[in-house]
């Protein structure tokens, strides 16, 4: 199959004193009310304006640019929001953005406070029929709702849209193997571009291939194409043409795995030639089957850049849309927490050939590209999925290896019961590097790892624990590495504190916190990154009120130094505990069941992320400052809750 140009953002660009098709679209139906000829012309107004965008905001660049073709056509035929789209993670999402109504300004704020979210939320907008953030999710969301679509008696149409590292996940063949004995009505878009984040892995990756590059099936197709384009084309012409295409095919071809499941598969065909997508996508409209239409994209199609390098333009911060350079941190920027992690790794792997690495489809954002490089035998890329991971990750552990699992905290809730049931109750040496928690603010509340600390605090055998700086990093996986059972690492996304690294690595005492500074007034207990924040604080109240603070790097989360807290607990008036993490269930609560145990009254302050979805937005500050966390917000809170407790003493002495 051939594309009519690799790069097309490099021709028929549109004098920009022209008016903009794309400014004209306000709805779908405007989108429906142009003419064939006008749609090229559309879809690269569109990829000038997500690489304009994304250039200054960051964002799914390539994943996006892959679909525009697509995207119009499905709008062109399908009418939502009375039919309803499911695109699976929702990444690919912007282009559908713009087709119903929310170009413009709320589009250019792309991932910004108050702009328009990076992925598809149904409280946006009633075009987007189902949320999402995760992969994997599309297609048993859509079935569910073509069967309550069914079960309701009305008529209308219900797409799945999924990429082809959706059926690298579990879910999705779960759902597939569910289709058609819940439906008799459904329209499934495999979106094939070899892609998810990184290049896929395994065997449905290369029987994707091998569907696509039939050269039994791709002769045929093209030889029904050249006879029937001979004839005038009408709707009765179109739908035999499809008939026999198909049928043609499955004389010739082996059946697909998705026909094994029911579907009838048509394609594989060129997701950028709108006519071919139209006239497929209005035969599976009308058919009275479950289909899967297999669509050949390239990522990152229109910026030259993302077609060369997908994995880094999968998600990308802000870049220069005519290098396609990233726009660099400013100098002295210290690594990040997945850059320090990635080569302590690569290092403690190189030492000890026990010690392996996976990772869900993410290598580059894990920091598990410098292992794969210099020990590719110790180096795993299971796709993604999740449970997989942690279930591998513990059949490692039974022979010997020290298998750490390098993850995103969002995504690690999806391998919890393997956690429990497969790697603590087995008491196995499995290290969990929990990336991105605490806040990932670009990207909102599907990529946010703020839950984490509540569902590994209640498990058996487990040790949770998060690091102050980079250095302490290095120490907690060096930690790991020897411990006997499960151990988890939770980091936020983005630079380091600039502390410099020791040349050898020590290993900390469990459950053991570490005082940093004394204080007779209030004991601030902080774990992670909220360290800092403390320090801060108990530098300016002793400035300002004259108050003896004092601060505590709690490292360990479970188990906790309940000792040193007690002993706090006995001699300052107020403790207070700060966490990158939802109040409920977190370090916090933590604090309150010792004391609770040991029947200690003593006054907690907690501060935390409320119990709410937290939004997208600009940056972390942004967000701490929209929900009461910034610094002059939790310095007046801890000033009150003193100041409360002086006036009660006052009170009670006389």
């Amino acid at each position: 199959m051939s594309h009519a140009a690799d790069h097309p953002a490099l021709v028929n660009s549109v004098p920009p004193t022209a008016l903009r098709l794309l400014d004209t679209i306000r709805s779908p139906s405007d989108v429906k009310a142009l003419s064939a000829a006008e749609l090229p012309r559309l879809a690269q107004e569109i990829r000038d304006e997500i690489i304009a965008v994304t250039a200054k905001n960051g964002g799914h660049v390539g994943p996006n640019l892959g679909v525009v073709e697509l995207t119009i056509a499905l709008h062109r035929v399908f009418t939502t929001p009375e039919d309803q789209f499911v695109f699976d993670v929702a990444h690919q999402g912007y282009v559908h953005k713009l087709l119903t109504g929310r170009g413009g300004d709320f589009f250019r704020g792309l991932r910004q406070t108050d702009g328009t979210s990076g992925f598809l939320v149904r409280h946006e907008s009633p075009h987007d029929s189902f949320g999402a953030g995760h992969a994997g999710t599309a297609l048993s969301a859509a079935l569910g709702m073509a069967t309550a679509r069914d079960l309701r008696g009305t008529q209308e149409n219900v797409v799945a849209v999924c990429g082809d590292a959706a059926f690298t996940c579990g879910i999705t063949m779960e759902a597939l193997n569910n289709v058609v004995s819940s439906t008799k009505r459904l329209v499934v878009i495999l979106n094939d571009n070899e892609w998810s984040i990184a290049k896929n892995v395994g065997a449905m990756a290369h029987y994707l291939n091998r569907l696509s590059t039939s050269t039994t099936y791709n002769r045929l197709n093209r030889r029904l194409d050249s006879f029937f384009k001979s004839f005038a084309v009408g709707v009765g012409l179109n739908r035999l043409y499809l008939k026999w295409k198909r049928e043609t095919k499955d004389f010739f071809v082996e059946s697909s795995l998705f026909e094994k499941y029911g579907l009838r598969y048509l394609g594989p065909i060129d997701g950028h030639n709108l006519e071919e997508l139209t006239k497929n996508l209005e035969f599976a409209k009308n058919c009275e089957t479950p289909v899967l239409l297999h669509v050949l994209t390239k990522k990152g199609r229109g910026l030259p850049a993302a077609v060369d390098s997908p994995e880094k333009f999968h998600g990308a911060g802000p870049y220069d849309p005519t290098t396609g350079d990233s726009i660099r941190a400013a100098p002295g920027t210290p690594p990040s927490y997945q850059e320090v992690f990635g080569r302590a790794l690569a290092r403690f792997a190189t030492a000890d050939a026990r010690v392996v690495g996976i990772t869900g489809a993410m290598p580059s954002g894990t920091g598990l590209t410098h292992l794969a490089a210099v020990r590719p035998r110790q180096f795993f890329d299971v796709g993604i999925a999740e449970e997989h991971a942690v279930l591998f990750a513990a059949g490692l552990a039974t022979k010997g290896f020290r298998p750490v699992v390098a993850v995103y905290s969002t995504f690690l809730q999806r391998g919890f019961d393997q956690i429990v049931h497969d790697v603590a109750l087995q008491n196995l040496p499995v290290t969990f590097c929990m990336d991105r928690a605490g806040l990932s603010p670009n990207d909102g509340p599907t990529h946010h790892g703020l839950f984490d600390l509540a569902y590994l605090r209640c498990i058996p055998n487990a040790t949770v624990m998060q690091p102050k700086d980079e250095d302490e990093l290095v120490d907690m996986l060096h930690t790991c590495l020897r411990l006997d059972g499960p151990a988890f690492i939770r980091y936020p996304r983005g630079p380091g504190m600039g502390v410099k690294i020791k040349t050898q690595p020590i290993a900390l005492p469990v459950g053991q916190a570490e005082v940093l500074r004394q204080g007779s007034n209030i004991m601030i207990w902080a774990l992670g990154p909220m360290v800092a924040d403390a320090l801060q604080l108990a530098v300016r109240l002793e400035a300002e009120e004259g108050l003896s603070v004092g601060v505590v790097n709690a490292r360990f989360a479970k188990p906790l130094d309940s000792a040193l807290l007690l002993s706090h607990a006995a001699c300052v008036p107020l403790l207070v505990t700060f966490e990158d993490h939802v109040l409920a269930g977190g370090f916090g609560s933590a604090v309150l069941e010792a004391l609770q145990e040991a029947d200690c009254a003593t006054a907690v302050e907690r501060v935390g992320w409320p119990d709410r979805f937290v939004e997208h937005g600009n940056d972390v500050a942004t967000l701490r400052a929209a929900h009461g966390l910034a610094p002059d917000d939790i310095r007046r809170r801890v000033l009150a809750r003193w100041r409360a407790l002086r006036a009660d003493a006052v009170e009670a002495s006389v």
